[in-house]
């Protein structure tokens, strides 16, 4: 086992591991670490607590002490710069007329970097940009170009929910969200109806997925051949979550469907899952919000 002291940078970060070195920690102190970018604030979110070793990257960086109010002070002084920085970097932008649209600035807590985010829909040459913001600034100066999901979890928003963005109030991360799962959770594939602000497939489709994958291994799809108490017959439609079937029995004509459950019936050759093409159009056209 090995302890550790969880610490985010950000409200919805990341949660990194240091090394207490011994000292204790509450959640929400503030505290100085050192990380690959350099020496940096952050707020405690898991308090001493001990993991096994496996479970942690070795070595561990050392938290170098608890934030003063002087430290806190500076992290406040450092925001200001970095309003001031991002009017700055805008009008040099415009003035290199650069395709780029810049999101976000950060100082590192010691000031020796400063760090400017931007989007772009391809590369950019901005060489002749950090020389100018290094010739104000004096300090070291990195430019980086991050996706749309990023920008959004930075600006924040409503999504169609009403909801505060899931990736500014809660998620640490990313994960991959793909068209299969809209498409197995029965969601329309209208892009306006399963896309977030970030024009990409909303992050929530993850969250019931693995439910749905439990369902399913358990649901034949639609055109499967199965047995039930009152026949053979083909499944006509399905409700996933009540777990209900409409199934056209031998004999009978397509509006003349009986309801089973899922329990009640046997698969005797399952379907696979067939698109129409209307659904193959609309399916190659949401390719793009994938990410």
């Amino acid at each position: 086992m090995i302890e550790i002291v969880g610490v985010r940078f950000k409200k919805s970060g990341k949660v990194y591991y240091f090394d207490p070195i011994g000292l204790k920690f509450q959640k929400n102190d503030h505290v100085i670490v050192e990380t690959a970018r350099g020496v940096e604030i952050g707020e405690v979110s898991i308090a001493n607590k001990m993991l096994p070793e496996e479970n942690v990257v070795s070595p561990l960086k050392p938290v170098l002490r608890k934030a003063s109010d002087a430290d806190v002070k500076q992290a406040e002084e450092n925001k200001i710069k970095e309003k001031e920085a991002f009017a700055l970097c805008n009008e040099k932008i415009q003035k290199h007329n650069l395709d780029m649209k810049l999101v976000d600035v950060e100082y590192t807590f010691d000031r020796n970097k400063i760090l400017f985010y931007f989007t772009s829909d391809g590369r950019v040459d901005f060489r002749d940009l950090v020389k100018d913001l290094a010739a104000v600034f004096r300090t070291r100066i990195e430019l980086r170009q991050i996706g749309v999901r990023d920008e959004a979890k930075m600006v924040g928003g409503l999504g169609i929910c009403g909801r505060k963005l899931c990736c500014t109030s809660h998620l640490g991360g990313f994960e991959p969200v793909s068209i299969k799962m809209a498409k197995e959770q029965n969601l329309s594939l209208n892009p306006t109806k399963i896309s977030g602000t970030c024009s990409r497939l909303m992050c929530c489709l993850k969250y019931e997925q693995d439910a749905y994958e439990d369902l399913h291994k358990n649901t034949p799809n639609v055109g499967s051949l199965v047995k039930t108490p009152s026949g053979e017959g083909v499944v006509k439609d399905v409700n996933l979550l009540k777990g209900f079937l409409k199934i056209q029995l031998k004999g009978d004509s397509d509006t003349n469907l009986t309801l089973f459950h899922v329990d009640d019936i046997q698969v005797i050759k399952s379907a696979h899952v067939k698109y129409n093409a209307e659904e193959m159009k609309e399916l190659k056209n949401l390719k793009s919000l994938e990410e």
